[in-house]
């Protein structure tokens, strides 16, 4: 009896925890408008070996802009102004755009930088682990770019994001130094590509 009641205290706790880190989603989705944020980001190829790793820094302000500026190993910056989405590779001084519309749909970015969650995600929650509570968003299009995501908080700290792509390739962007509703500049969503760079509108 006392093992009995034991595990089924334990289910309860565990129970309740998962439906704080959904909670916690929609707070976050809901209160938090305008972010900053420093990232590590790891791709792994669906053969589970093959690995990519970058950092660099993320903002974003709600609705629907956000800026993710790649400054290892290479330099690029993908930027949503509220109408298009702009990536730059500096490399290769290239430049493309898409109609944020098109771009977004019902996409990690949308979700994190305004996207209807109860409308375009099936929301569960999932055990917490590696000291994070995690939540999963499974997109309700099932034709879309990704297959899930996981979002991990620290508290009611945003601190990851793990992204299954349409292929099986692993996403994991791990954030740090989170500041939630900074005072963002209006230009800092704005995107001009650079004189002489190759420009590719879709």
């Amino acid at each position: 009896m006392i093992k009995f009641f034991g595990a089924s205290a334990l289910a309860l706790c565990c129970s309740v925890a998962q439906a704080d880190a959904v909670d916690t989603l929609k707070e976050f989705v809901r209160d938090v408008k305008t972010g900053r944020a420093a990232f590590t980001q790891v791709v792994t190829a669906p053969d589970g070996v093959k690995k990519k790793n970058s950092s660099g820094t993320f903002e974003f302000s709600r609705p629907n802009r956000f800026r993710f500026t790649y400054q290892k190993p290479f330099e690029q910056v993908i930027v949503a102004d509220g109408q298009k989405v702009w990536i730059f590779d500096a490399d290769l001084n290239q430049a493309s755009s898409r109609k944020l519309s098109a771009a977004l749909g019902n996409t990690p970015a949308a979700l994190l930088a305004g996207g209807s969650l109860d409308k375009d995600f099936d929301l569960s929650a999932l055990p917490a682990k590696d000291g994070l509570d995690w939540a999963q968003a499974l997109p309700r299009t099932k034709d879309g770019a990704f297959q899930s995501m996981r979002i991990g908080f620290k508290g009611k700290e945003l601190a990851a994001v793990e992204i299954v792509d349409s292929f099986g390739q692993r996403s994991l962007l791990q954030f740090a130094q989170f500041v939630a509703n900074p005072n963002l500049p209006g230009d800092s969503f704005k995107f001009t590509p650079p004189p002489g760079a190759d420009v590719i509108e879709q």
